[in-house]
Protein backbone atom coordinates (compact mmCIF):
# COMPACT_ATOMS: atom_id res chain seq x y z
CA UNK A 1 0.00 0.00 0.00
CA UNK A 2 2.81 2.64 1.00
CA UNK A 3 4.57 1.94 -2.58
CA UNK A 4 0.85 2.17 -4.30
CA UNK A 5 0.11 5.57 -2.31
CA UNK A 6 3.20 7.00 -3.51
CA UNK A 7 2.88 7.05 -6.79
CA UNK A 8 -0.42 9.00 -6.37
CA UNK A 9 1.47 11.53 -3.99
CA UNK A 10 4.36 11.70 -6.80
CA UNK A 11 1.56 12.38 -9.83
CA UNK A 12 0.14 14.83 -7.78
CA UNK A 13 3.04 16.42 -6.67
CA UNK A 14 3.92 17.09 -10.22
CA UNK A 15 -0.27 18.14 -11.18
CA UNK A 16 -0.33 20.57 -8.24
CA UNK A 17 3.76 22.39 -9.31
CA UNK A 18 2.28 22.53 -12.48
CA UNK A 19 -0.85 24.40 -11.64
CA UNK A 20 0.68 26.77 -9.18
CA UNK A 21 3.39 27.74 -11.84
CA UNK A 22 0.59 28.25 -15.12
CA UNK A 23 1.19 31.81 -14.77
CA UNK A 24 5.07 31.88 -15.02
CA UNK A 25 4.80 28.72 -17.45
CA UNK A 26 2.23 30.74 -19.63
CA UNK A 27 4.63 33.95 -19.34
CA UNK A 28 8.15 32.13 -19.80
CA UNK A 29 6.55 30.43 -22.74
CA UNK A 30 4.40 33.04 -24.63
CA UNK A 31 1.58 31.46 -24.64
CA UNK A 32 -2.57 32.60 -25.14
CA UNK A 33 -5.25 31.47 -23.79
CA UNK A 34 -6.56 28.77 -26.12
CA UNK A 35 -2.84 27.62 -26.25
CA UNK A 36 -3.35 26.87 -22.56
CA UNK A 37 -6.22 25.24 -23.22
CA UNK A 38 -4.69 22.78 -25.81
CA UNK A 39 -1.96 21.75 -23.86
CA UNK A 40 -4.35 21.02 -20.79
CA UNK A 41 -6.74 19.55 -23.66
CA UNK A 42 -5.07 17.62 -25.87
CA UNK A 43 -2.82 15.20 -23.83
CA UNK A 44 -6.08 14.57 -22.05
CA UNK A 45 -7.42 13.04 -25.26
CA UNK A 46 -4.35 11.23 -25.88
CA UNK A 47 -4.44 9.73 -22.68
CA UNK A 48 -8.07 8.85 -22.52
CA UNK A 49 -8.07 6.90 -25.87
CA UNK A 50 -5.13 4.61 -24.44
CA UNK A 51 -6.88 4.27 -21.17
CA UNK A 52 -9.43 1.61 -22.43
CA UNK A 53 -5.86 -0.61 -23.74
CA UNK A 54 -3.98 0.28 -20.73
CA UNK A 55 -7.24 -1.02 -18.40
CA UNK A 56 -7.62 -4.01 -20.76
CA UNK A 57 -3.46 -4.97 -19.91
CA UNK A 58 -4.49 -4.31 -16.20
CA UNK A 59 -6.73 -7.32 -16.65
CA UNK A 60 -3.95 -9.68 -17.80
CA UNK A 61 -0.79 -10.65 -16.28
CA UNK A 62 0.83 -7.52 -18.35
CA UNK A 63 0.11 -5.03 -15.14
CA UNK A 64 3.79 -4.81 -13.43
CA UNK A 65 5.01 -4.60 -17.07
CA UNK A 66 2.43 -1.92 -18.15
CA UNK A 67 3.08 0.19 -14.87
CA UNK A 68 7.02 0.07 -15.15
CA UNK A 69 6.48 1.16 -19.02
CA UNK A 70 4.30 4.01 -17.45
CA UNK A 71 6.45 5.37 -14.54
CA UNK A 72 9.14 5.49 -17.46
CA UNK A 73 7.09 7.81 -19.40
CA UNK A 74 5.67 9.85 -16.32
CA UNK A 75 9.37 11.00 -15.06
CA UNK A 76 10.14 11.35 -19.17
CA UNK A 77 7.32 13.85 -19.52
CA UNK A 78 8.21 15.58 -16.06
CA UNK A 79 11.64 16.36 -17.60
CA UNK A 80 10.53 16.94 -21.03
CA UNK A 81 8.16 19.75 -19.34
CA UNK A 82 11.19 21.30 -17.33
CA UNK A 83 12.99 21.68 -20.80
CA UNK A 84 10.21 22.88 -22.79
CA UNK A 85 11.25 25.71 -24.56
CA UNK A 86 7.88 27.01 -26.07
CA UNK A 87 4.19 25.76 -27.05
CA UNK A 88 4.58 22.83 -29.07
CA UNK A 89 7.74 21.21 -26.98
CA UNK A 90 5.78 21.83 -23.88
CA UNK A 91 2.70 19.74 -25.59
CA UNK A 92 4.60 17.04 -26.61
CA UNK A 93 6.23 16.21 -23.23
CA UNK A 94 2.33 16.66 -21.72
CA UNK A 95 1.17 14.08 -24.98
CA UNK A 96 4.09 11.50 -23.32
CA UNK A 97 2.73 12.27 -19.56
CA UNK A 98 -0.92 11.65 -19.88
CA UNK A 99 -0.51 8.06 -21.58
CA UNK A 100 2.16 7.27 -18.63
CA UNK A 101 0.50 8.71 -15.79
CA UNK A 102 -2.68 6.68 -17.21
CA UNK A 103 -0.71 3.41 -16.80
CA UNK A 104 1.50 4.23 -13.79
CA UNK A 105 -0.91 5.74 -11.41
CA UNK A 106 -4.75 4.10 -12.71
CA UNK A 107 -3.28 1.05 -12.10
CA UNK A 108 -1.89 1.55 -8.94
CA UNK A 109 -5.01 2.79 -8.13
CA UNK A 110 -6.74 -0.69 -9.66
CA UNK A 111 -4.27 -2.68 -7.88
CA UNK A 112 -5.35 -0.64 -4.10
CA UNK A 113 -9.05 -1.42 -4.98
CA UNK A 114 -8.14 -5.10 -5.61
CA UNK A 115 -6.24 -5.78 -2.23
CA UNK A 116 -9.58 -5.34 -0.19
CA UNK A 117 -12.62 -5.35 -2.06
CA UNK A 118 -14.79 -5.01 1.07
CA UNK A 119 -12.81 -1.28 1.71
CA UNK A 120 -13.19 0.36 -1.51
CA UNK A 121 -14.17 3.72 0.04
CA UNK A 122 -12.11 3.93 3.04
CA UNK A 123 -8.82 3.13 0.37
CA UNK A 124 -10.27 5.82 -1.85
CA UNK A 125 -10.84 8.25 0.60
CA UNK A 126 -7.09 7.52 1.59
CA UNK A 127 -5.88 7.81 -1.96
CA UNK A 128 -7.53 11.19 -2.02
CA UNK A 129 -6.37 12.26 1.23
CA UNK A 130 -2.58 11.05 -0.46
CA UNK A 131 -3.23 12.84 -3.42
CA UNK A 132 -3.75 16.08 -1.44
CA UNK A 133 -0.75 15.92 0.02
CA UNK A 134 0.68 16.40 -3.33
CA UNK A 135 -1.49 18.97 -3.93
CA UNK A 136 -0.14 20.82 -0.95
CA UNK A 137 3.19 20.16 -1.54
CA UNK A 138 3.31 20.95 -5.09
CA UNK A 139 2.51 24.97 -4.88
CA UNK A 140 5.35 24.76 -1.56
CA UNK A 141 7.72 22.91 -3.62
CA UNK A 142 7.53 25.50 -6.47
CA UNK A 143 7.52 28.61 -3.72
CA UNK A 144 10.80 26.78 -2.48
CA UNK A 145 12.10 26.45 -6.44
CA UNK A 146 11.55 30.04 -6.81
CA UNK A 147 13.26 31.28 -3.45
CA UNK A 148 16.34 29.34 -4.70
CA UNK A 149 16.13 30.44 -7.57
CA UNK A 150 15.72 26.95 -9.80
CA UNK A 151 12.22 27.96 -10.83
CA UNK A 152 9.64 26.11 -12.10
CA UNK A 153 11.77 24.14 -14.27
CA UNK A 154 13.82 22.92 -11.57
CA UNK A 155 10.89 21.70 -9.34
CA UNK A 156 9.83 19.11 -12.15
CA UNK A 157 13.11 18.08 -12.56
CA UNK A 158 13.38 17.02 -8.85
CA UNK A 159 10.04 15.44 -9.32
CA UNK A 160 10.95 13.51 -12.37
CA UNK A 161 13.99 11.89 -10.42
CA UNK A 162 12.07 10.87 -7.62
CA UNK A 163 10.22 8.42 -10.37
CA UNK A 164 13.53 6.36 -10.02
CA UNK A 165 13.05 4.54 -6.32
CA UNK A 166 9.27 3.59 -7.35
CA UNK A 167 10.67 1.94 -10.44
CA UNK A 168 13.14 -0.12 -8.90
CA UNK A 169 10.56 -1.23 -6.15
CA UNK A 170 7.74 -1.81 -8.81
CA UNK A 171 8.30 -5.70 -9.77
CA UNK A 172 7.79 -6.59 -6.06
CA UNK A 173 4.13 -5.34 -6.25
CA UNK A 174 1.70 -8.40 -6.11
CA UNK A 175 0.32 -9.96 -9.58
CA UNK A 176 -3.78 -9.71 -9.33
CA UNK A 177 -4.70 -13.68 -9.14
CA UNK A 178 -8.76 -13.11 -10.46
CA UNK A 179 -7.18 -11.65 -13.59
CA UNK A 180 -3.91 -12.34 -14.72
CA UNK A 181 -4.76 -15.44 -16.92
CA UNK A 182 -7.26 -13.43 -18.72
CA UNK A 183 -6.47 -12.58 -22.40
CA UNK A 184 -6.24 -9.27 -23.94
CA UNK A 185 -8.94 -10.20 -25.99
CA UNK A 186 -11.46 -11.23 -23.75
CA UNK A 187 -10.48 -8.31 -21.56
CA UNK A 188 -11.30 -5.88 -23.72
CA UNK A 189 -14.55 -7.58 -24.25
CA UNK A 190 -15.36 -7.05 -20.83
CA UNK A 191 -14.43 -3.32 -20.71
CA UNK A 192 -16.81 -2.82 -23.56
CA UNK A 193 -19.32 -4.83 -22.07
CA UNK A 194 -18.72 -2.82 -19.18
CA UNK A 195 -20.43 0.45 -20.87
CA UNK A 196 -23.74 -1.56 -21.25
CA UNK A 197 -24.37 -1.76 -16.97
CA UNK A 198 -26.47 1.36 -15.91
CA UNK A 199 -24.79 2.22 -12.92
CA UNK A 200 -21.35 2.21 -14.57
CA UNK A 201 -22.75 4.60 -16.72
CA UNK A 202 -24.07 6.74 -14.05
CA UNK A 203 -21.01 6.63 -12.07
CA UNK A 204 -18.63 7.91 -15.14
CA UNK A 205 -21.04 10.75 -16.25
CA UNK A 206 -20.63 12.11 -12.42
CA UNK A 207 -17.17 11.90 -12.32
CA UNK A 208 -17.01 14.12 -15.21
CA UNK A 209 -19.18 16.41 -14.00
CA UNK A 210 -17.67 16.55 -10.49
CA UNK A 211 -13.99 17.31 -11.91
CA UNK A 212 -15.28 20.63 -12.92
CA UNK A 213 -14.74 21.91 -9.42
CA UNK A 214 -12.53 19.66 -9.35
CA UNK A 215 -9.12 19.41 -11.22
CA UNK A 216 -10.53 21.63 -13.83
CA UNK A 217 -10.89 24.42 -11.67
CA UNK A 218 -7.74 23.54 -10.13
CA UNK A 219 -6.17 24.03 -12.97
CA UNK A 220 -7.32 27.55 -13.72
CA UNK A 221 -7.09 28.92 -10.53
CA UNK A 222 -3.96 30.70 -10.36
CA UNK A 223 -4.80 32.29 -14.12
CA UNK A 224 -8.30 33.25 -12.65
CA UNK A 225 -6.54 35.20 -9.64
CA UNK A 226 -3.81 36.47 -11.59
CA UNK A 227 -5.85 38.16 -14.98
CA UNK A 228 -9.51 38.23 -13.07
CA UNK A 229 -8.92 39.22 -9.86
CA UNK A 230 -5.87 41.21 -10.40
CA UNK A 231 -3.27 39.35 -8.01
CA UNK A 232 0.34 38.60 -8.70
CA UNK A 233 1.68 35.15 -9.64
CA UNK A 234 2.62 34.57 -5.65
CA UNK A 235 -0.98 35.19 -4.79
CA UNK A 236 -2.36 32.97 -7.67
CA UNK A 237 0.05 30.24 -5.82
CA UNK A 238 -1.39 31.04 -2.93
CA UNK A 239 -4.84 30.59 -3.79
CA UNK A 240 -4.08 27.10 -5.20
CA UNK A 241 -2.10 26.30 -1.75
CA UNK A 242 -5.35 27.56 0.08
CA UNK A 243 -7.15 25.74 -1.66
CA UNK A 244 -5.41 22.45 -1.31
CA UNK A 245 -4.56 22.66 2.16
CA UNK A 246 -8.74 22.84 2.44
CA UNK A 247 -9.31 19.85 0.49
CA UNK A 248 -6.32 18.16 2.54
CA UNK A 249 -8.72 19.11 5.65
CA UNK A 250 -11.37 17.67 3.59
CA UNK A 251 -10.45 14.15 2.99
CA UNK A 252 -9.08 13.13 6.32
CA UNK A 253 -12.73 14.56 7.59
CA UNK A 254 -13.98 11.97 5.10
CA UNK A 255 -12.21 9.18 6.32
CA UNK A 256 -14.33 9.68 9.59
CA UNK A 257 -17.60 10.56 7.63
CA UNK A 258 -18.01 7.18 5.82
CA UNK A 259 -17.10 5.49 9.67
CA UNK A 260 -20.23 7.04 10.29
CA UNK A 261 -22.62 7.86 7.47
CA UNK A 262 -23.74 7.15 3.87
CA UNK A 263 -21.20 8.84 1.25
CA UNK A 264 -23.96 9.39 -0.44
CA UNK A 265 -25.54 12.18 1.61
CA UNK A 266 -22.59 13.56 2.16
CA UNK A 267 -21.79 14.06 -1.67
CA UNK A 268 -25.76 15.78 -1.93
CA UNK A 269 -24.91 17.96 1.22
CA UNK A 270 -21.49 19.38 -0.02
CA UNK A 271 -22.98 19.83 -3.64
CA UNK A 272 -25.84 22.08 -1.93
CA UNK A 273 -23.12 24.27 -0.24
CA UNK A 274 -21.15 24.67 -3.58
CA UNK A 275 -23.88 26.13 -5.04
CA UNK A 276 -24.24 28.67 -2.53
CA UNK A 277 -20.49 29.43 -2.01
CA UNK A 278 -19.09 29.21 -5.64
CA UNK A 279 -21.27 32.00 -6.82
CA UNK A 280 -19.61 34.02 -3.81
CA UNK A 281 -16.55 33.16 -4.92
CA UNK A 282 -16.62 34.89 -8.17
CA UNK A 283 -18.89 37.71 -7.29
CA UNK A 284 -17.41 38.98 -4.08
CA UNK A 285 -13.90 41.40 -4.46
CA UNK A 286 -11.10 40.93 -2.15
CA UNK A 287 -8.08 38.97 -1.81
CA UNK A 288 -9.01 37.91 1.46
CA UNK A 289 -12.55 37.14 0.90
CA UNK A 290 -11.94 35.47 -2.35
CA UNK A 291 -9.06 33.10 -0.45
CA UNK A 292 -11.75 32.55 2.50
CA UNK A 293 -14.30 31.31 -0.21
CA UNK A 294 -12.00 29.49 -2.35
CA UNK A 295 -10.81 27.76 1.47
CA UNK A 296 -14.67 26.50 1.77
CA UNK A 297 -14.81 25.03 -1.78
CA UNK A 298 -11.99 22.82 -0.71
CA UNK A 299 -13.50 21.80 1.84
CA UNK A 300 -16.59 21.28 0.31
CA UNK A 301 -15.64 19.33 -2.73
CA UNK A 302 -13.66 16.60 -0.32
CA UNK A 303 -14.87 13.22 -1.35
CA UNK A 304 -16.45 14.11 -5.18
CA UNK A 305 -13.51 11.80 -6.59
CA UNK A 306 -13.02 9.03 -3.96
CA UNK A 307 -16.78 8.09 -3.11
CA UNK A 308 -18.06 8.17 -6.95
CA UNK A 309 -15.28 6.32 -8.04
CA UNK A 310 -14.96 3.82 -5.58
CA UNK A 311 -18.89 2.90 -6.57
CA UNK A 312 -17.48 2.97 -10.26
CA UNK A 313 -15.10 -0.09 -8.87
CA UNK A 314 -18.05 -1.68 -7.18
CA UNK A 315 -20.08 -1.63 -10.04
CA UNK A 316 -17.49 -4.06 -11.87
CA UNK A 317 -16.34 -6.23 -8.77
CA UNK A 318 -13.24 -8.22 -10.13
CA UNK A 319 -12.61 -6.27 -12.49
CA UNK A 320 -10.57 -3.12 -11.52
CA UNK A 321 -8.48 -3.28 -15.15
CA UNK A 322 -12.24 -2.81 -16.79
CA UNK A 323 -13.10 0.09 -14.28
CA UNK A 324 -9.27 1.64 -16.22
CA UNK A 325 -10.95 1.19 -19.14
CA UNK A 326 -13.92 2.32 -19.06
CA UNK A 327 -13.10 5.55 -17.17
CA UNK A 328 -10.19 6.48 -20.05
CA UNK A 329 -14.12 6.26 -22.44
CA UNK A 330 -15.20 8.49 -19.99
CA UNK A 331 -12.75 11.05 -19.88
CA UNK A 332 -12.52 11.53 -23.58
CA UNK A 333 -15.85 13.42 -22.91
CA UNK A 334 -14.33 15.20 -20.08
CA UNK A 335 -10.35 16.13 -21.73
CA UNK A 336 -12.51 18.46 -24.27
CA UNK A 337 -13.63 20.84 -21.40
CA UNK A 338 -10.62 22.58 -20.79
CA UNK A 339 -10.12 22.83 -24.87
CA UNK A 340 -13.50 24.31 -24.49
CA UNK A 341 -12.95 26.65 -21.83
CA UNK A 342 -9.93 28.04 -23.06
CA UNK A 343 -11.50 28.91 -26.23
CA UNK A 344 -14.22 30.42 -23.88
CA UNK A 345 -12.07 32.37 -22.29
CA UNK A 346 -10.15 33.86 -25.03
CA UNK A 347 -13.92 35.05 -26.65
CA UNK A 348 -15.35 36.43 -23.56
CA UNK A 349 -12.99 36.20 -20.87
CA UNK A 350 -11.96 33.87 -18.16
CA UNK A 351 -13.94 35.61 -15.32
CA UNK A 352 -17.16 34.98 -17.48
CA UNK A 353 -16.13 31.41 -18.13
CA UNK A 354 -15.79 30.11 -14.29
CA UNK A 355 -19.88 30.32 -13.88
CA UNK A 356 -19.56 27.19 -16.52
CA UNK A 357 -18.09 25.28 -13.56
CA UNK A 358 -21.42 25.55 -11.33
CA UNK A 359 -22.57 22.83 -13.19
CA UNK A 360 -20.86 20.25 -11.24
CA UNK A 361 -22.73 20.55 -8.02
CA UNK A 362 -26.11 20.64 -10.50
CA UNK A 363 -24.94 17.59 -11.77
CA UNK A 364 -24.14 16.45 -8.45
CA UNK A 365 -27.96 16.29 -7.27
CA UNK A 366 -28.89 14.97 -10.35
CA UNK A 367 -26.98 12.10 -10.52
CA UNK A 368 -26.52 10.36 -7.25
CA UNK A 369 -28.60 8.37 -5.67
CA UNK A 370 -30.11 9.71 -2.32
CA UNK A 371 -30.18 5.82 -0.82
Amino acid sequence: MAVLLAIELLDELVGGTRAAAWPLIRRDLHLSYAQVGLVLAVPGFVGSALDPLVGALGDTKHRRAVLMWGGLAFAVSAAASAGAIGFWTLLAALVIGNPGSGAFVSLAQATLMDAAPDEREPNMARWTLTGSFGYVGGPALLAVALWIGVGWRGALVVLAAATIPLLVVLPRLPRVPDSEHESLRASIVSALTALRVREVQRWLLTLEALDLLGDVFHGFLALYFVDVAHASPSAGALGVAVWTCSSLAGDWVLLHVLKRGSGFAYLRATAIGALAVYPAFLLVHGLAIKLALVAALGLLNSGWYAIPQAALYGALPGRSGAAVAVGGIGGLLGASVPLVLGVTAGAVGLGATMWALLLAPVALLALVPRR
